[in-house]
């Protein structure tokens, strides 16, 4: 082969092709699927607890094993799709979610509804962890922080619309809460017809030393001058990190935010977003499903305004700091104020729902960048893992804490994990964003194979 022949250019820096647009489709509609599955429990077991009869360790029971299969899902199966592949994961964890999805529909029993919440956490942390890869191994390297970013966006656009789907389909008498549940599936059927056909990573492919196979997908979806730089055609050799060394000297601090950090951001968030309509109640808050639509629309916007705006123009210390003690500072002012009217509870809520929404814009980033390559897997993973076990203890002891200590009790504690999150932030959160360049792109260049 002549030099001539053998000289191509890098596949990320190939311009925009139908099969970005098919995986960024696949992966922001199972993003859209994943929001919709954790927002649709709340209001759905808000409806069933009369009808089935749920003690609070029940409700807090089913809420929560989403948060844990989210936890195993995340650290098992990003193993698996390193040594089987992605993409079969990649469609099919969406038809299992479908199948799932429909279940509800033929059981009320509170075990069995437990049993399943955990599989349907399992399958969103499976496509947490594989459609990230996807992304970030196809998507042309110039627009990926930005697709990547927009994946937070595309996930509260379906946990917002899961609660106004919830209050619509609040008018089938007993059967509303299993129709609710089972409304998942259509999102769930969507994206799985949209991964239907989707390759292989050609990423994955060299890194298992199947170069052939890799370059065939390259010039079959993107063109034929396009190809693999000669470091995806070498062998590479394995990382020489482990677990262990996130816990040396020079990562134990790194790791301790990556765990606190996000942990105290999804607490409150799942806590008090899960529970909106009995949170509502017990602050004389008139119409609470009304009032949890203005809460939902408020999270929106505070994540379009985080991700689109704020992120890009302060350091994610400052960032990390700064949510977190505005947080504590509303959830402190609604605990003290406990004879405020109604109509000032409700504005004090949806404050509270735009500075959360705007503290998780940098959950897809940050941790990421707190760890150097050879451990970054491992570092990300625990921080997720570290996440979910925070989200499933406030959305397990959040009703029983209501039921036997009120309201208020349940906003100190949540204003508690904020304040200790803040302060750990501080003390260790490192800086890693990095200031932007300006100027125009430079052209891709010519990469030999």
């Amino acid at each position: 082969m002549t030099t001539a022949e053998s000289t191509t250019i890098h596949y990320e820096n190939a311009p925009n092709a139908p099969i970005h647009r098919k995986i960024i489709s696949g992966a922001f509609l199972g993003q859209i699927t994943d929001g919709y599955m954790l927002g649709i429990v709340g209001i759905a077991m808000s409806y069933a607890t009369k009808v089935l009869g749920l003690t609070s360790f029940w409700l807090g029971l089913i809420n929560a094993a989403s948060m844990l299969g989210i936890l195993f899902g995340s650290l098992c199966i990003g193993y698996i799709a390193d040594r089987v592949g992605r993409k079969q994961i990649f469609t099919y964890v969406m038809l299992a979610m479908v199948l799932l999805s429909i279940a509800p529909f033929f059981t009320s029993d509170p075990l069995t509804l437990t049993l399943l919440r955990f599989a349907l956490g399992l399958c969103i942390g499976a496509d947490y962890t594989v459609g990230i890869a996807m992304l970030a191994e196809w998507v042309p390297e110039k627009r990926r922080a930005r697709v990547l970013n927009t994946l937070l966006v595309t996930w509260s656009v379906g946990y917002v619309i899961s609660y106004i789907t919830g209050v619509l389909l609040n008018t089938m008498g007993v059967t509303s809460w299993r129709m609710i549940l089972c409304s998942a599936a259509i999102p769930a059927c969507v994206a799985f017809l949209i991964r239907i056909g989707t390759p292989e990573s050609p990423a994955w492919l060299a890194k298992n030393d199947r170069i052939s196979e890799a370059l065939e997908l390259i010039r079959k979806h993107i063109g034929a001058g396009y190809g693999l730089s000669p470091q995806d055609a070498q062998a590479e050799e394995k990382a020489s990190g482990s677990w262990l060394r996130l816990f040396s000297p020079e990562l134990w601090r790194n790791t301790v935010v990556g765990g606190v950090f996000f942990a105290g951001q999804v607490l409150p968030f799942y806590a008090v977003s899960l529970f909106l309509p009995q949170v509502m109640t017990s602050l004389h808050i008139d119409s609470p499903y009304f009032s949890g639509v203005l809460y939902n629309v408020c999270t929106m916007a505070g994540v379009l305004f985080g991700t689109y705006w704020l992120a890009d123009r302060i350091g994610r210390r400052t960032y990390l700091i700064s949510t977190f003690y505005v947080i504590t500072g509303i959830l402190v002012a609604m605990f003290l104020w406990r004879s405020m009217p109604g109509y000032v509870g409700l504005l004090f809520i949806l404050a509270l729902s735009l500075a959360l929404a705007v503290s998780i814009v940098i959950e897809f980033s940050y941790p990421a960048e707190l760890f150097p390559t050879e451990v970054r897997g491992s570092g990300v993973g625990l921080s997720v893992a570290i996440s979910r076990l925070g989200a499933a203890s406030g959305t397990f002891l959040l009703p029983i804490v209501v039921e036997h200590f009120g309201v208020y009790a349940a906003l100190a504690g949540c204003a508690g994990v904020t304040l200790f999150s803040g302060i750990i932030c501080q003390m260790w959160a490192p800086e890693t964003a990095k200031p932007k360049r300006r100027g125009a792109t430079p052209e891709p260049q010519p990469q030999t194979v």
